[in-house]
């Protein structure tokens, strides 16, 4: 038997309200926690006021509820489905020849939805406002006074040259407004992609519009005696923003500028596997969305009508637990390029999703 539209509409509309509900429920939660955290933080430094760690709640908000989308469908799915079995609305349908897979169907399309909505939309805004909590952070909290961040080792840049390439090297960098100052700089001279043919060290570089002016420098090269110089002038294709995209996380960037990022970093020979592993982790979303709805189906439905309460709550957040863990253990494999960034990015989606079929197709006609 055919699903009505309007059975199908009544399916849909409980399914998405209660996601809803747990989505605000669980963001709700994660704003108070994270909110107490800041005061905590910011409770030796007095010159940051309620209103700064207000604002720096709400933009980290939309980032914490990318990573709540999963678990807002898999409690969503198990609410709204529990809450149809004991009613016997699901008996009702049952009866009438409607099988599982037609029952659950306008939850899975709305959860594929849901999924095209946050890679699609809902992404954006939080790489740009989990960026601007960043820069808030590092200012507020941390006492920096360049958003860049610079490692224990420093700074490495990378950089095309008229014979070649060149790697830029810096102890310290400064931000003052638009311009931007490396101190204490080695800059290893490359012609085509590893012949040496020369260093420079300099006391500092400061980055024009298409070159360094290097103060104080020493020239280097492998049959010439070293050089001093006053200026030395190297020419440049980085800018100002280039090299804040240096430091920028995957998470910072949106979905529909990740592609063009990794293109960029892996042409200036720069490792993109983080980016790329966000970038298929965010293509996955729609996949992991369907397989939390079926992982819902298969724990409800079944057992609804024995009145295991506890077990259904206590089965979703383990299921939730163990998926997150999972998700934990093979990403850090495709950090490390133990795996394939692809894999690594696909397997909790692929897996979850073959694992809630599986069970649907035992619960169905096993």
């Amino acid at each position: 038997m055919k699903l009505s539209g309007t059975l199908s509409l009544y399916i849909g509309r409980n399914f998405l309200l209660s996601f809803l509900a747990f989505f605000v429920g669980l963001l709700t939660l994660v704003f108070l926690l994270d909110f107490i955290e800041l005061l905590r933080r910011a409770s030796s430094k007095p010159e940051v006021t309620f209103w700064i760690i207000s604002q720096m709640a709400l933009l980290k908000l939309p980032h914490m509820g990318q990573l709540l989308f999963p678990f807002a469908a898999l409690f969503g799915g198990m609410s709204a489905f529990w809450r149809l079995s004991r009613s016997q609305e699901l008996a009702v349908t049952r009866a009438a020849g409607i099988s599982v897979w037609q029952f659950i169907l306008p939850a899975l399309i709305l959860a594929m939805a849901l999924g095209v909505f946050k890679i699609a939309a809902f992404n954006p805004l939080s790489s740009a406002t989990l960026s601007r909590f960043q820069t808030m952070e590092a200012i507020f909290l941390k006492g920096q006074k360049s958003v860049l961040a610079i490692s224990d080792n420093g700074l490495w840049l990378r950089q095309g040259t008229a014979e070649g390439h060149a790697v830029v090297h810096a102890i310290n960098l400064l931000q003052q407004g638009d311009q931007v100052t490396l101190q204490h700089t080695i800059t290893y001279l490359f012609q085509g992609q590893d012949t040496f043919i020369g260093r420079i060290d300099a006391e500092r570089a400061v980055l024009g519009d298409g070159f360094w002016r290097m103060e104080n420098a020493w020239v280097n090269s492998p049959e010439a005696p070293p050089e001093h110089l006053s200026e030395y002038w190297l020419e440049t294709d980085l800018t100002l923003t280039k090299i804040q995209d240096n430091f920028a996380a995957p998470e910072t960037m949106s979905f529909w500028k990740l592609p063009e990022f990794i293109k960029t970093l892996e042409e200036a020979g720069f490792s993109a596997i983080r980016h790329r592993l966000q970038w298929h982790s965010l293509l996955a979303t729609p996949l992991l969305m369907c397989a939390m709805v079926l992982i819902a189906a298969t724990f409800t439905l079944r057992h609804a009508r024995r009145g295991a309460t506890t077990f259904v709550i206590a089965s979703g957040v383990f299921t939730g637990f163990i998926l997150y863990f999972f998700s934990d253990v093979v990403f850090a494999l495709g950090l490390s390029d133990s795996i394939p960034v692809t894999l690594a990015a696909w397997a909790p989606s692929g897996v979850a999703s073959m694992l809630g079929l599986a069970m649907l197709f035992h619960l169905e006609d096993g």
